[in-house]
């Protein structure tokens, strides 16, 4: 990950720093060019995740022999996030963002590509080997975020992450479109949206050539090396940063991820199950314009427990029934609970630890956080299809299934909140 300690042309006095682990201080223009370059991408390269995510568990339905693994096509894309993590991040940390953006972006195309072919030959583990690959470009898309961070002034940070996340506007509404009009468009269901997604790819990795975030500078022989990953996690603050991050993200995921399901089983359209992760992905990312204006006035603690709450609220009003209405409300919950929880989480993070050490602490936190995810995934389809006689039983035990994270979650944001500062 870029050390935003060695932003400067090498000719330049160090610029003096903000505070702990924060950026030098500047006038944010160049911070700006970068964040409406990553926008951008968030945008455009972006949708071909709500691409995926509607369709995977759906063309996984249709090509596995038992419907318990419809949704494992989504949870590779996750496990191929988690295991790209730490990588991405180590080719960042000594060749530079986008190095690693271009990395993740032809893996997507690859992905893309690997997947339409399994579709044509109807071969389960080939789609399944494609939804992997497709895991790198989700992998380093992760990384936008902090990456609109290295070049902003403490001020402009939580403003710099909302805005690239907000970025995801567009892309709620790209990718469901582009999955009504390619879902069908071939012979074969789905193979047009994959061909899409490559298209996306490959057109969408020229952004990253108007990038301006400096290759990271080669650390002395005596520059700090910083905590170990064992000490970075036993920080009170980066802990609680962290579950939160984790449990907000796998729970958004395991919801989201049998939606499609769910709608479709009970009896709805794959138009309405695509018009329903519109609502739910514009609710991820319409928050974020004030997002980063809420943490600074109230707090980053007090936003995130907001985030826990109305995560709960989404699993309450899931329950009460499986009427379009009901699954709108809950969708769009839930993607306002995640923008609340994980940006204030990251936001947490990124005030948390040293220069020097964020290469070690982000690809630490993607790595913890796509794990949870990729179990939250995985569980996902088991739940849906498995339990109960019907789509409303295994949509109760889905929504069922986040209790227990949502209290470990709040109980650690509480404890954190209780804490004496200058314990920290």
């Amino acid at each position: 990950m870029t050390d935003t300690s060695s932003i400067r042309p090498p000719t330049e006095a160090p610029a003096p720093l903000s505070g702990r682990g924060r950026a030098p201080l500047s006038d944010d223009n160049r911070a700006r060019r970068n964040v409406l370059v990553l926008i951008l991408a968030q945008a455009f390269l972006g949708s071909q995740m709500a691409m995926m995510f509607v369709v995977g568990g759906l063309a996984g339905q249709s090509l596995a022999t038992n419907i318990c693994f419809a949704t494992l096509p989504i949870s590779l894309i996750v496990l191929g996030s988690m295991l790209a993590a730490t990588p991405i991040s180590a080719v960042m940390q000594r060749w530079g963002r986008k190095a690693g953006f271009l990395i993740g972006a032809g893996a997507g195309a690859l992905g893309g590509s690997v997947a339409a072919y399994g579709l044509y030959l109807a071969s389960f583990p080939i789609f399944l080997l494609g939804s992997l690959i497709s895991g790198i470009y989700m992998s380093a898309q992760g990384f936008y975020r902090f990456a609109a961070a290295d070049t902003a002034s403490e001020n402009f940070r939580p403003r710099a992450i909302s805005y690239v996340m907000a970025g995801g506007l567009a892309s709620a509404v790209i990718g469901p479109q582009l999955v009504k009009a390619t879902s069908q468009a071939l012979i074969v269901p789905f193979m047009g949206t994959y061909l899409a997604v490559v298209a996306i790819n490959l057109i969408g990795s020229l952004l990253f050539f108007f990038i301006d975030i400096p290759k990271p500078v080669p650390p002395a022989a005596d520059t700090p090396r910083g905590r170990t990953r064992m000490e970075l996690l036993k920080t009170p603050r980066i802990a609680v940063a962290v579950i939160c991050a984790m449990v907000s993200y796998a729970l958004m995921n395991l919801v989201m991820t049998s939606t499609p399901l769910a709608v479709v089983g009970c009896g709805f359209t794959q138009g309405n199950a695509a018009d329903i992760v519109t609502g739910h992905v514009l609710a991820m990312f319409a928050p974020s314009f004030f997002t980063g204006h809420l943490i600074a006035r109230f707090g980053v603690e007090k936003i995130v427990g907001l985030g826990l709450l109305i995560l709960t609220c989404a699993g309450i009003v899931a329950l009460q029934g499986v009427e379009l209405g009901n699954f709108f409300i809950a969708l769009i919950l839930l993607g306002l609970g995640w923008n609340f929880g994980f940006i204030g989480a990251t936001t947490m993070l990124a005030g948390a630890h040293e220069p020097h050490e964020r290469g070690r602490m982000q690809g630490l936190n993607d790595l913890l956080v796509f794990g949870g995810v990729t179990l939250a995934s995985l569980s996902s389809g088991g739940l849906m299809n498995c339990s109960g006689g019907n789509a409303q039983d295994g949509w109760a035990s889905v929504n069922l299934a986040m209790v227990p994270f949502l209290v470990l979650a709040g109980a650690a944001l509480i404890w954190l909140m209780l804490r004496p500062k200058e314990m920290d």
